[in-house]
C-alpha cells in the first residue's frame, strides 16, 4: 500500500477544481521555454523522440504541452482522480499521452528501467515524502528510470526562505465561469516536529447564493537546498545546477521563490 496515497487524499478532492486554480496559459508560457531548453540539450537518439516522465503530474498539463511540442511525454500520479482528469485533458487537447497511477518509489515497477531521457518532478511534490528514507527511495527510483546521461529536474518551494521568514500565507487566487466563482486560499502551519501542514481552502458560490467551503490539508517535509543536494548525490546523481525558478533564474536561498535542482545520472 502506498503511504502517499493513504495519507494525502486532498489531491483526489482537488482534482475537479485544480485546473481552475492554476492559470495554465500563463504558467506554461513562463515555464516551457526552460523545460524545452533542458530537453533539447540531451543527446539525441536516431529515430526516437526525447522521452520525459512527469512524476506527480496532477492533471497532466505539462506532459500534454510537451507532447504537443514533439516529445514523448508520459505522466504519473498517485491520485486516481488526477490521472482520470489528465486523460480527459489529453482527449480534449487531441493528443495521445500515457498517464498511469503510480506513487513515489513505484515508477520503475510501472515503466521499467532506463525508459526515459528526463524525469520531471514539479509543483512542490517531493516534500510530501516525510522522511529521508522515503525521499532517498524516490530519488533512487528516478535514477533507475533514466537512460545513461539522463537528467532529473525537481521543483520545490524554497524552504530555506520559508523557514527563515515563517510566512504562512500564499497569494489567494480566484476563478470565474459564468455565474460560478471560486476563491482558493493556501497557508502553512509550522509544526513542532519540523513538518509543515499545507492547508488548501476552496470557497465556491453560484450567483448570489451563500458561499460553500471545502478545506483540505497535507503534511510536507521542508526540503532544504543542502539536504536535497546531498540526498540526490547519495542516489547516484551529479548535481548540475540549482535555479530559483522554472524560468532559469539563479538560486538565492534568501530571496528565490523556488528551489529547482537539475542533476544528471552519473
Amino acid at each position: 500500500m502506498n503511504l502517499f496515497s493513504t495519507n494525502y487524499p486532498m489531491y483526489d478532492a482537488l482534482s475537479q477544481t485544480y485546473d481552475r486554480f492554476v492559470d495554465w496559459n500563463s504558467r506554461l508560457a513562463y515555464e516551457l521555454p526552460f523545460l524545452e531548453q533542458i530537453l533539447d540539450s540531451l543527446p539525441s537518439r536516431a529515430g526516437e523522440k526525447t522521452a520525459v516522465l512527469d512524476v506527480a503530474c496532477g492533471t497532466g498539463m505539462h506532459a500534454i504541452a510537451l507532447a504537443q511540442r514533439g516529445y514523448r511525454a508520459v505522466g504519473s500520479d498517485v491520485s486516481q482522480s488526477m490521472i482520470h482528469q489528465a486523460r480527459e485533458n489529453a482527449r480534449q487537447a487531441g493528443v495521445e499521452v500515457r498517464f498511469e497511477v503510480a506513487g513515489f518509489g513505484e515508477q520503475t515497477a510501472q515503466f521499467g528501467e532506463e525508459s526515459f531521457d528526463a524525469v520531471f518532478c514539479l509543483g512542490n511534490s517531493l516534500p510530501h515524502l516525510l522522511n529521508e528514507t522515503e525521499v532517498l527511495n524516490a530519488l533512487k527510483d528516478f535514477y533507475r528510470l533514466l537512460r545513461p546521461q539522463g537528467v532529473v529536474l525537481i521543483q520545490n518551494r524554497n524552504f530555506d526562505r520559508v523557514l527563515q521568514t515563517l510566512q504562512r500565507e500564499q497569494e489567494p487566487q480566484s476563478f470565474r465561469q459564468g455565474e460560478q466563482e471560486w476563491i482558493f486560499i493556501r497557508f502553512y502551519d509550522f509544526l513542532e516536529d519540523g513538518l509543515i501542514r499545507f492547508n488548501f481552502l476552496t470557497l465556491f458560490r453560484r450567483g448570489d447564493q451563500d458561499w460553500q467551503q471545502d478545506w483540505q490539508s497535507s503534511l510536507l517535509k521542508p526540503l532544504l537546498a543542502t539536504d536535497l543536494s546531498c540526498w540526490i548525490e547519495q542516489a547516484g546523481f551529479s548535481v548540475l545546477r540549482l535555479f530559483g525558478s522554472l524560468a532559469g533564474d539563479a538560486f538565492d536561498a534568501t530571496t528565490s521563490p523556488n528551489l529547482v535542482l537539475l542533476a544528471q545520472k552519473s
